[in-house]
C-alpha cells in the first residue's frame, strides 16, 4: 500500500508549470521542477512517474477550463511546439482545449469563434518579446 501525498496537487502543478514556461519542456530539469515544487525527487516520480507525466499532469490542470489567459496559452504553446507531434496524449489535450476555447460564446446564443490561429500566434509573439499591434494602430 502507497503513501498518502503530503503535498497539494494544484500547487505543486502550477510551480511546475511555472518551471515549463520558462524553460520549455526540454530546457525544463527534473532538479528545477524539484527545486521549484519542493518535493524530493521520489515523490516527485512517485506521484508524476516522470517529467513526462509532471508536464502531462500540468498541462491537463492548466486546460482543464475554458481559460485564455497567457500562462495556459503559452503552456499550450509549448505543448504543441515540443509534445505534440511525437504524443498522443498531449496532442488530444492540445485539440480538446482549442476546441472548448473555439466554441466560447456559442453557449450564450452567439456566433463569436475566437480566431485560435490568431489567439496563438498573438501569445507565440508576445512569448518571443515582440509587440502585437492591432489593424489601425500607429507604430
Amino acid at each position: 500500500m502507497g503513501r498518502n501525498r503530503s503535498f497539494d496537487d494544484g500547487e505543486v502543478l502550477a510551480h511546475a508549470r511555472q518551471v515549463f514556461l520558462i524553460h520549455g519542456y526540454e530546457g525544463a530539469s527534473i532538479g528545477a521542477l524539484v527545486r521549484a515544487t519542493g518535493l524530493l525527487r521520489g515523490s516527485l516520480y512517485g506521484a508524476f512517474g516522470s517529467k513526462r507525466g509532471m508536464f502531462v499532469a500540468a498541462l491537463r490542470d492548466a486546460t482543464n477550463s475554458k481559460s485564455r489567459d497567457s500562462g495556459v496559452l503559452n503552456l499550450v504553446l509549448v505543448a504543441l511546439m515540443e509534445l505534440s507531434g511525437r504524443d498522443h496524449e498531449v496532442r488530444g489535450l492540445v485539440e480538446d482545449y482549442l476546441a472548448k476555447v473555439s466554441r466560447l460564446g456559442l453557449d450564450e446564443g452567439t456566433v463569436d469563434i475566437v480566431d485560435i490561429a490568431s489567439l496563438l500566434g498573438k501569445t507565440l509573439l508576445r512569448r518571443a518579446h515582440i509587440r502585437v499591434v492591432a489593424d489601425g494602430e500607429g507604430r
